[in-house]
């Protein structure tokens, strides 16, 4: 055990064990990566860039949690369809273990599969409303070499609902629209448990969600973080929630990284004028505070700073 009370990288997965890659790597490097859309055909054809020379460096030991934090079109998500393989970039590599995403096939790409797992934002979307939610488990077991028969799938199962705050008996024979949202959810995050993944995916993952669940979900990433030693690529509108578990905080506005850092650094001293627009569009319940105004004047600020008409 590290002594921050984080296990340790080759503590958890044997090096290399399923081909993945080279396990003294980095666990995910970006490098200077860049993506851009095109829509349209001919002399009509445009390009959208979402993404424009974005780098990151997760190492994986000790596991860290790196929140990347942005309006809705900031390039987020591409960042994290990028690093699944659901996306090639434009320019720039997506590096798992030293390898390209891209070229991760056959027994490496089951291996990337099983040690990189997502959770969305809607929970919902990831079950088949004609099955039961144990469905999504004997998926997991009958694709991964993860138990030795029966009797060792259904105890792993239980332990990963059980580590969720969970009950199999319940969970297993129901179906996801007889689930609350934050049940679901957690079933998404057993899921990811029960793979021992070493890279977790978190596309907004509370924001569909209440208060009391949303607690319970940041809490749930911090015990894989320390207890089992999962990075995660956290995703997030919720300056609040970045706050509160990131070990690294990356602000991106229209695809460029405009500010980085340890979060309570970036939250508390914001340096960019769109770091501190974002900090202001926060409601404060104080009926003398001025807040449209301040956000109008931030809005300026970032025009004229940025060169962009307003």
């Amino acid at each position: 055990m590290s002594t921050d009370g984080r296990t340790p990288a080759d503590a958890r997965t044997p090096a290399d064990a399923n081909g993945a890659g080279n396990p003294d790597a980095p666990l995910l490097e970006l490098r200077h990566v860049g993506k851009a859309f095109r829509s349209g055909r001919g002399r009509k054809a445009t390009s959208l860039v979402a993404l424009e020379d974005f780098s990151l460096t997760l190492d994986g030991s000790p596991p860290r949690i790196v929140a990347l934090a942005g309006e809705s079109g900031s390039g987020k998500t591409t960042v994290a369809n990028l690093v699944l393989g659901f996306l090639t970039p434009t320019h720039g590599e997506v590096l798992y273990r030293g390898r390209p995403v891209a070229q991760l096939r056959g027994r490496s790409g089951t291996g990337f599969r099983q040690e990189v797992q997502a959770i969305t934002q809607d929970p919902y979307s990831a079950f088949n409303p004609f099955y039961r939610v144990g469905r999504v488990f004997d998926t997991v077991i009958r694709n991964f070499p993860l138990a030795s028969g029966p009797e060792d799938a259904r105890a792993k199962v239980a332990q990963a609902l059980d580590f969720v705050g969970l009950s199999p008996e319940r969970m297993l024979d129901a179906y996801p629209h007889q689930l609350s949202g934050g049940e679901r959810q957690r079933v998404m995050v057993a899921r990811a448990f029960l793979l021992r993944p070493r890279l977790i995916i978190a596309d907004e993952p509370v924001s569909m969600v209440d208060a009391s669940i949303r607690a319970t979900i940041l809490e749930l990433m911090l015990r894989l973080r320390n207890e089992l030693g999962v990075s995660f690529l956290y995703i997030t509108h919720d300056l609040s929630t970045a706050y509160r578990i990131a070990d690294e905080l990356i602000i991106l506005r229209r695809g460029q990284v405009v500010e980085a850092g340890d979060p309570r650094t970036v939250i508390e001293h914001p340096q960019h004028p769109y770091t501190r627009l974002l900090m202001s569009s926060i409601p404060i319940p104080d009926p003398d505070h001025r807040w449209q105004g301040r956000i109008a004047e931030l809005q300026a600020e970032l025009n004229e700073d940025l060169e962009v008409p307003a």
